[in-house]
C-alpha cells in the first residue's frame, strides 16, 4: 500500500512539473511580448505579472506619463483578459462603477426591471486614480474586488474570473483627494512604485513611439491559462525555511517584542493577511522564474511592496526621517 501511495505522490509530483514548465514557458512569451510595448519598467510588469499570478490586485503609485494606462492595455492583450478602464473622479457614483437596474417596458406594455452591468465586470479593471474618488464609491470597488461578486437591488451578480483590479495613484497631487483608509490599502496585494526609466530606455523609447508605426501588443497567453497559472501557484511546494523566513518579516513588522530596535518607529504592522499574500508572491514569482519552489530571496525581494502599504511609522519615526523603506530594509538585513 506504501508502495503505491509513493506512486501516486510521484505521479501528482510529475504533473506540476509538467504543469509548471508548461505554463512557465507561456509566461515567458507573454513577459516577452510586454516588453516590445513597455520599456523600462522591467520590476513594474514582474511585480504586476506575479500579483496577477497570485490572483490579487496592484496599486501603482507613480507620476503621470510612465505608461501606466499603456502598461494595463498591453497586458489585457497579451494575457487575453477583458480589460476596461474607468477614470475615477469625485462625482463617480458606485452605480457607475459597479452598473444600475434600469426600468424597460416590452412591446405588451409589461414594465421590468433590467440590471446592466458596469464597466466592473472585467476581468482586468483599471481604477485610474482611485483616490479621486469619494469613499463611498473606493468602498464599492474594493467590497468587490474581495467578494468577486456585487450585490445590486438585493440580487447578485458574479464578477468574470479571473477578476483584477490594477488601480492607480499619483503621489504629488493631494489636493482634492480621498486617500484610501488602511483597511482598504489591504485589500492590494502589492504597492508597486513606478518609476522613471533610465536614459537608455527614455531614448528607446522616444524612437519607438514617434515614428511613422508604432508596435503593437500581441496575445500569448488566455483567460483560461491565467487560472491555470494562479491554480498552479498554489499547488506549489514552499520549503520550511521560507515559511519561517516569511513568518519572521511580517512577525517583526509589527510593534511588539519580535520587531527589535525597529518596533519604537512602527506604529502598527501588517496582519496575517499580509503573510497569506508574500507566501502566494514568492510562489509566482518563483512560477515566472521557471522554477518549481521559491527561495528566500524571492522573500527579500518581494518584501517591500507587499508590506510597505499595510505600515506606519510612529511620529517620532517620521520627525527623523525614517521611511518605511528603511524599516523593511532593516528588518530584512535580520533575514538574509
Amino acid at each position: 500500500m506504501a508502495v503505491e501511495a509513493d506512486k501516486g505522490v510521484e505521479k501528482l509530483e510529475d504533473v506540476i512539473v509538467r504543469s509548471a514548465e508548461q505554463v512557465a514557458e507561456q509566461i515567458r512569451a507573454a513577459r516577452d511580448a510586454i516588453s516590445t510595448v513597455i520599456f523600462g519598467q522591467d520590476r513594474v510588469v514582474e511585480n504586476t505579472l506575479v500579483t496577477i499570478l497570485s490572483g490579487g490586485h496592484a496599486l501603482l503609485i507613480g507620476v503621470p506619463g510612465l505608461a501606466k494606462t499603456k502598461l494595463v492595455e498591453t497586458l489585457g492583450v497579451t494575457l487575453g483578459l477583458d480589460a476596461k478602464r474607468v477614470q475615477f473622479t469625485p462625482d463617480l457614483m458606485p452605480s457607475d462603477i459597479l452598473g444600475a437596474e434600469v426600468l424597460d417596458e416590452d412591446s405588451t406594455g409589461k414594465r421590468s426591471f433590467r440590471f446592466i452591468a458596469g464597466p466592473v465586470f472585467a476581468q482586468l479593471l483599471m481604477a485610474d486614480e482611485i483616490n479621486r474618488a469619494s469613499p463611498r464609491t473606493q468602498s464599492a470597488l474594493l467590497q468587490a474586488m474581495q467578494e468577486q461578486h456585487i450585490t445590486v437591488a438585493g440580487a447578485r451578480h458574479d464578477l468574470p474570473k479571473p477578476f483584477h483590479v490594477l488601480a492607480t495613484q499619483n503621489p504629488l497631487e493631494q489636493e482634492g483627494t480621498y486617500p484610501l483608509p488602511e483597511a482598504q490599502l489591504d485589500r492590494f496585494l502589492m504597492e508597486i512604485d513606478v518609476d522613471y526609466p533610465d536614459r537608455d530606455a527614455e531614448r528607446r523609447i522616444l524612437f519607438e513611439t514617434t515614428g511613422a508605426e508604432e508596435t503593437l501588443a500581441k496575445a500569448a497567453m488566455s483567460a483560461d491559462v491565467v487560472l491555470a497559472a494562479q491554480r498552479l501557484v498554489r499547488r506549489l511546494p514552499v520549503g520550511d525555511s521560507v515559511v519561517e523566513a516569511i513568518l519572521s518579516l511580517v512577525r517583526s513588522a509589527r510593534p511588539g517584542p519580535e520587531s527589535g530596535d525597529a518596533g519604537k518607529l512602527i506604529a502598527w504592522g501588517p496582519g496575517p493577511r499580509a503573510s497569506q499574500s508574500l507566501m502566494l508572491a514568492v510562489r509566482a514569482r518563483a512560477l515566472l522564474d521557471g522554477r518549481l519552489a521559491p527561495s528566500i530571496d524571492d522573500v527579500l525581494d518581494l518584501a517591500e511592496p507587499v508590506l510597505k502599504h499595510r505600515m506606519a511609522l510612529t511620529f517620532s519615526a517620521r520627525a527623523e526621517g525614517r521611511t518605511i523603506s528603511d524599516v523593511i530594509g532593516q528588518l530584512k538585513t535580520r533575514i538574509g
